[in-house]
């Protein structure tokens, strides 16, 4: 009987723990092409693998019984499978994912197409929901810092009072590149100032970037490339509802709010933000590093979904804002004969975006876009102010239509931008309206499975400047599924404005206005070519590899000339060009709950006029970065990152030294909450370690160019409440 027992129970106890190997092929349900890299893990365990070219997964020692098999992949619905061990059949299983939401937000808009950012020619560089949240937890205030970690991309201070940042992509200044939100342009001419740091990040969905020109579909201003900002809007499922708080150690606090619901035929959404910055002055020279902020932004959305082929939705949008930087003891309402400086930025912006789309039985497409865009801005610093408004307007029409192998789109557009100066804050007053109407047609022809291309044509009309044409083509190859590349080039033109860097610097103080008699609009030509080069290293480990190269000619650059005799300044046409070459190297690896970015890029800008033929100001040659990440989904996030800037020249042509800038962030999700410390810069690495910001006499101070960060060390940390997300919470 004993061994009989003995028998029974070993045979139980081999039977529950019999090995087996199961085997998938991982595919997607629309294409049908295989997921590399997908994954396959037997749920509450941490047993699985990663699909190999073939999207094949194969795992070992799975115990008999009944198992669930979770397979996953970045951008698709996470599908879930019973199987009974051992199976009946040793016939490979296929598994077929659906795009979910996340594959929904690699759709690019920028170029008015329903592709994934895979299947475009143009070169286009995306930021999705989880790296804009991560960047968020870093500034909520502004999209400054998610901006500034992205290669080949730096932000430039152009005060050191007001802390205003312009974005330079490939070294280009602040005013060759266009910024879109929602495809609308709202940050042109006078109201590109502190526009940067008047963005939240909060309400944004993914942030798309072009490389250099993109004039085709958005017209002047796209010379060294654009940034499109996509906001979120209601989901189909639930509510969405977020709270963010963040307080920082430099004595900022900034709260955050999100509202979105779809309901039967409408859908709203509300954005609301509120930052208080106190005066930060962490080298103690008694002038802000930090200036005081006092701003709150308000952004709504209401849709209308007659059917289900159109849909029309309005957009209002505020911003209120109080930026005072300077003394700290006059900030602080403790002016004296010695102490009298500060730099005052008053600043209303307010703007409304209308959208109609209409689909029709063929799948062409009818969009008509409206905005209307208001600000105004006052500067004040002793013995001196200046007051403005803008008001402009861009009204579009375009019509999409979509063949088997080829996607057509034409269109026009009038864009109107008037700017009117206070009379009473400059004697020479620098009014201006321009008035641009344009046409476009753009074509992307799929010409065999790895070969894509992409050409467009733009004929813009200016009142003031003339006619433009601006051609522009890509093309996109896919030798095998490993390897793709793109070889694009394009023409753009910018429109002259006072409004530029080195204008901000001098408070746009006894800047003459632009005479249109002898000054041109800027023009380029430039180009870009990039390899793309993904594998799977063994089962777990995933390397990618994007090499850039470009180039851009400037040509009637508009420099700032100075007429020492009466202190006056002016702008000019260069004598020659502005080139800017180089080339971005970005690396990616995964293995496991770890991924490891390295970027590096090489910018060559050179001033080839008035006998200068050196690097142009202010632009490193050499910027590297390194970002560890461990992630595990819905419980952990931990970055580690650090980004080396190379040698600058100033103005002057002095040389400065380079630097490095260091940082940790943590953050913590619960079912409805989740928790954030950041750690920024903490090697505290500050300008004002190297040399003073503020020269002598403190009631009439002069300031050093911005190279380096000037607020150093500082902590930020605060929470998330998620009350409805989406499917994430389900």
């Amino acid at each position: 009987m004993k061994r009989l027992l003995f028998i029974v129970c070993l045979f139980a106890f081999t039977n529950a723990y019999t090995q087996n190997t199961f085997q998938a092929v991982i595919k997607d349900a629309h294409t049908k092409e295989p997921l590399i890299g997908a994954t396959a893990v037997l749920e509450g365990t941490s047993t699985g693998a990663s699909a190999d070219l073939n999207g094949l997964v194969t795992i070992s020692n799975i115990p008999n019984g009944k198992q669930i098999i979770v397979f996953s992949f970045v951008g698709y619905e996470t599908h879930k499978d019973t199987f009974e061990f051992p199976l009946s059949s040793n016939q490979q299983v296929i598994i077929f994912l659906e795009g979910g939401e996340e594959m929904e937000e690699v759709i690019i808009t920028a170029t008015r197409s329903s592709r994934t950012i895979e299947e475009i020619p143009t070169r286009i560089e995306f930021l999705g929901a989880e790296e804009l949240e991560e960047k968020a937890v870093m500034n909520s205030t502004n999209i400054a810092m998610l901006l500034r970690e992205s290669t080949g991309i730096q932000m430039q201070q152009t005060s050191a009072n007001s802390a205003n940042q312009s974005i330079r992509i490939q070294g280009l200044g602040g005013r060759y590149t266009q910024i879109l939100k929602d495809g609308f342009p709202l940050f042109g001419g006078f109201s590109s100032g502190l526009s940067i740091m008047q963005i939240p990040p909060l309400d944004l969905k993914q942030v798309e970037v072009i490389k250099g020109s993109a004039s085709t579909l958005y017209g002047g201003g796209a010379i060294a490339g654009l940034i499109n900002l996509v906001t979120k809007k209601p989901a189909d499922d639930e509510p969405e509802l977020s709270i963010m708080l963040n307080q920082t150690s430099a004595m900022g606090t900034t709260a955050n709010g999100f509202y979105a619901q779809k309901f039967n035929k409408t859908g709203f959404s509300l954005y609301v933000s509120g930052n208080r910055q106190e005066p930060y002055d962490p080298n103690k020279d008694g002038f802000s590093d930090i200036p005081q902020v006092r701003s709150i932004t308000l952004n709504s959305k209401f849709f209308w979904y007659p059917n289900d082929s159109t849909t029309l939705w309005l957009g209002i949008n505020t911003t209120l804002e109080d930026r005072i930087g300077g003394d700290i003891l006059v900030i602080d309402g403790k002016p004296d004969s010695l102490h009298t400086f500060t730099e005052q930025n008053l600043s209303k912006r307010f703007s409304t975006q209308l959208a109609f789309d209409k689909t029709f039985k063929n799948a062409a497409q009818l969009s008509f876009r409206n905005s209307i865009s208001y600000f105004d801005r006052e500067i004040n610093i002793p013995n001196y102010r200046f007051q403005g408004n803008q008001i402009a307007s861009f009204s579009e029409t375009t019509y999409a239509l979509e063949k088997e192998k080829t996607h057509w789109i034409f269109g026009a557009n009038l864009f109107i931008d008037n700017f009117k100066e206070n009379p009473l804050s400059n004697p020479s007053v620098r009014d201006y309206q321009n008035i641009t109407v344009g046409g476009f047609t753009q074509n992307t022809w799929d010409m065999n499975p790895k070969l894509a291309i992409e050409s467009g044509l733009r004929t813009d009309y200016n009142t003031n400047y003339g006619t433009f044409v601006l051609p522009r083509i890509s093309l996109l190859f896919k030798p095998n599924k490993k390897l793709s590349g793109r070889l694009g080039g394009g023409m753009g033109y910018k429109l002259p404005t006072i409004f530029t860097e080195e204008a901000e610097a001098l408070t746009f103080r006894n800047i003459l206005p632009i005479d249109r008699n002898t000054v041109k609009a800027e023009n380029s030509v430039g180009g870009n070519f990039d390899i793309n080069y993904k594998t799977i290293i063994g089962n777990k480990m995933t390397f990618s590899i994007n090499q850039l190269f470009f180039y851009t000619q400037l040509n009637n650059a508009l420099v700032l000339s100075q007429n020492i005799a009466n202190e006056t300044y002016f702008f000019e046409n260069a004598n020659g060009t502005i080139d800017s070459r180089g080339f971005e190297s970005n690396v990616k690896l995964t293995y496991g709950d770890f991924k490891l970015f390295l970027q590096y890029a090489f910018i060559d800008a050179k001033l080839n006029y008035a006998n200068i033929n050196d690097q142009k100001p202010l632009t490193p040659k050499h910027n590297a970065g390194a970002v560890l990440v461990f992630e595990q989904h819905s419980k952990w996030r931990i970055g580690f990152e650090t980004y080396y800037t190379g040698q600058q020249f100033l103005s002057d042509y002095t040389q400065t030294r380079d630097y490095w800038i260091v940082g940790l962030m943590v953050l913590r999700e619960l079912k409805y909450f989740s928790l954030f410390l950041n750690f920024e810069n903490f090697l505290d690495t500050r300008q004002s370690r190297y040399q003073e910001i503020v020269q002598p006499p403190t009631n009439n101070p002069t300031f050093a160019e911005i190279w380096a960060p000037t607020d150093g060390f500082v902590v930020n940390g605060g929470f998330i409440w998620k009350l409805f997300a989406g499917e994430e919470h389900h």
